[in-house]
């Protein structure tokens, strides 16, 4: 954020900066926040590749995916503006990176606090798999991927609740990971959408991702809180 601001705290803020913000910006910004969740979130592991880590962030903000979670246990995740266009800084990336940690096993449990089950895609035989379509939805879900030469880890496979396998009819052996998140998304983010499951935000998230949102819609907005600090000590 650009600037220690707290929406509970200086509630003419967001008044303030969206008479800077044209009427559509403004409606794009509900529309967008009415569709938003937590419900479902991505979990990838030791994605190196930037260009298909950048294309599974475009896929996570395109599908109204809030939170997406990076491990970074040997490789670094990196991005590439021409294929992620910007889409980053309307989610939520959490980064788990510690040295000499196993950052899965430090997500997985950051993962159980947040009340989520957890579903791995994987090409290991000997696993159950659950279609997509009959993974439940009774509480939150992460659905992780893993490089697409590797696959997930072994902890990974050990400590998840699904197993899921996207169905394939060709010699190639798996899908392009960001191929394979947007298949997944699709299926799961239609069940949910046409479920009566509540997966909206709450009106406290939608406030701090509207005020959030509405910072990165204006250029320099650091500038215009600052104004707005003084005006207001006036």
């Amino acid at each position: 954020m650009s600037a220690n601001f707290n929406i509970a705290e200086t509630p003419g803020l967001l008044g303030f900066l969206e008479t800077f913000v044209t009427p559509r910006r403004r409606a794009l910004i509900e529309r967008v926040l009415s569709a938003r969740t937590r419900y479902l979130s991505v979990v990838v592991e030791d994605i190196w590749h930037s260009p298909n880590a950048s294309a599974v962030i475009r896929s996570c903000e395109c599908f109204g995916i809030q939170d997406m979670y990076v491990i970074e246990n040997s490789k670094p995740f990196k991005t590439n503006t021409k294929v992620v266009q910007g889409s980053a800084k309307w989610i939520d990336l959490k980064r788990f990176n510690t040295k000499k940690r196993n950052n899965t096993a430090s997500c997985f449990k950051y993962l159980r606090r947040e009340g989520c089950a957890i579903a791995a895609t994987t090409l290991k035989e000997g696993k159950k798999h659950t279609p997509l379509d009959e993974i439940p939805l009774d509480r939150k879900l992460a659905v992780c991927f893993g490089c697409e030469e590797t696959g997930l880890s072994d902890f990974a496979h050990e400590n998840a609740d699904y197993f899921v396998k996207l169905p394939m009819y060709g010699f190639t052996e798996s899908f392009n990971i960001s191929v394979s998140v947007a298949l997944v998304l699709q299926t799961l983010c239609q069940r949910l959408r046409q479920s009566n499951i509540p997966i909206q935000l709450a009106e406290t998230e939608k406030a701090e991702l509207r005020l959030e949102w509405v910072r990165k819609s204006i250029k320099n907005s650091c500038l215009l809180e600052k104004r707005y600090e003084k005006e207001k000590q006036k």
